[in-house]
């Protein structure tokens, strides 16, 4: 159903902590203008962890109307909290969302049968396209390949976004499922390997930076073309490492801060980005020639 290069969009703010409404929608632009073919609101770079359910819904709301059906959008819906995830999983689908993307229960550590009836759960109750997400590293839980299998069997379970950068685990999800399951990249740095492997696409933070590079990237990876997709990776790869210099979406911002494109605004448990990551990360973002 989605294909190429979807960035994991940042949430804009003022230097309040206010979700910045007016940079929201010009980002959107910037995306459809440069060839980004999806637009992933409100998911973990997007600072979901820390918006309230009225700003959730308010972001989601704020990027479909702009879109405008210009380009898909998918809505980060997931939570610790089953309930919490079906009441934003719902309220993405009244936005008007292409499809939903759920992060594996965080914080709670739950069994990989809590985790395949969570997923059924939400599925079952709200009719809309539904992507896994699994991210160990955030939220201290492996979806399994097994239980990704399980889930492959729902009909409106339609892809994972797999982030462990592991590409045995990428292949394995592949070999089970991947006639009946899209997998998506959630690691940069190991996309391009990933979709020559048979992924279909990537949902990135360095689009967010260089979203004409990863597009092109992505798109040769799909058409099989080694060569060129390995040329732009390697253009890629500083901004791919650096923008993990602090925890995303800390580096990203200041990034999009540097291109005149958001505020400062950034909240807390989060903060600005150390100021001995600025040389290193704006050396990457020339060579991606975004300065």
């Amino acid at each position: 159903m989605f294909h190429g290069s979807m960035v994991a969009l940042v949430t804009p703010m003022k230097a309040d902590g206010a979700v910045d409404n007016e940079a929201l929608e010009g980002l959107v632009d910037f995306h459809i203008e440069n060839g980004t073919n999806a637009i992933v609101v409100v998911g973990t770079t997007g600072e979901s962890a820390t918006l309230d359910e009225h700003e959730h819904c308010a972001a989601i709301r704020c990027v479909v109307e702009h879109a405008a059906g210009r380009i898909p959008v998918i809505a980060g819906t997931g939570a610790n909290s089953v309930r919490e995830a079906i009441t934003l999983t719902r309220c993405a689908m009244d936005a008007g969302v292409d499809a939903c993307l759920l992060v594996t229960p965080y914080y709670n550590k739950p069994t990989q049968e809590g985790l395949y009836l969570y997923y059924r759960t939400v599925a079952e109750t709200v009719p809309i396209p539904q992507i896994l997400y699994n991210v160990p590293g955030r939220t201290a839980v492996d979806m399994l390949p097994e239980t990704v299998e399980r889930l492959a069997d729902i009909s409106n379970i339609i892809g994972i976004k797999e982030a462990t950068g592991d590409l045995a685990r990428g292949r394995e999800i592949l070999d089970r499922c991947g006639d009946r399951l899209d997998l998506y990249s959630g690691d940069d740095a190991t996309a391009m390997e990933l979709i020559l492997m048979g992924a279909k696409g990537d949902i990135s933070v360095t689009a967010n930076v260089a979203p004409r590079v990863m597009q092109e990237m992505c798109a040769a990876a799909l058409r099989g073309d080694r060569g060129e997709a390995e040329r732009l990776d390697q253009q890629l790869m500083p901004l791919h490492e650096n923008l993990f210099l602090e925890s995303n979406p800390i580096p990203v911002k200041w990034a999009l801060q540097e291109m005149r494109l958001i505020s400062e605004g950034i909240r807390l448990p989060l903060t600005p980005l150390a100021s001995a990551c600025h040389a290193p990360l704006r050396a990457a973002m020339q060579q991606a020639g975004v300065l």
